[in-house]
């Protein structure tokens, strides 16, 4: 049996996505999700349909760089259902230590692939 879900990573991950200009966090599909001007940037995932994992999915620039990632280092990245083939990543937060700047520097660029130009970096 999963323990809940894994409150700390979904705490951390709530403090970086909300940091970020004019972003707000609701539950979409029974999960929590972060959107910036009404488009979502950031979901966080905890055993998905009987996954077994924690992880938080974010935007890509399409298929060429979610395949290079996942061939890169499978452990950390793979391919999200659902929302995979919309050019989304699954970043694993299971491992205790969890490189919290590398998924930071993911979420500010899901972020400014979703906000309106006026906020991007």
């Amino acid at each position: 049996m999963l323990s809940p879900a894994p409150d700390a990573a979904l705490e951390r991950l709530r403090s970086l996505c909300l940091a970020l200009p004019e972003t707000a966090e609701k539950v979409s599909h029974g999960t929590q999700a972060f959107q910036v001007a009404g488009k979502m940037f950031a979901y966080f995932r905890h055993n998905h349909h009987g996954d077994g994992m924690t992880v938080v999915c974010l935007k890509t620039t399409g298929r060429d760089q979610q395949d290079m990632l996942i061939e890169a280092d499978p452990d950390l990245y793979s391919w999200p259902a659902y929302i995979g083939p919309a050019g989304w990543i699954a970043i694993n937060l299971a491992p205790a230590d969890t490189d919290w700047e590398h998924v930071g520097q993911w979420i500010r660029s899901s972020y400014d692939l979703a906000a309106p130009r006026r906020l991007r970096t």
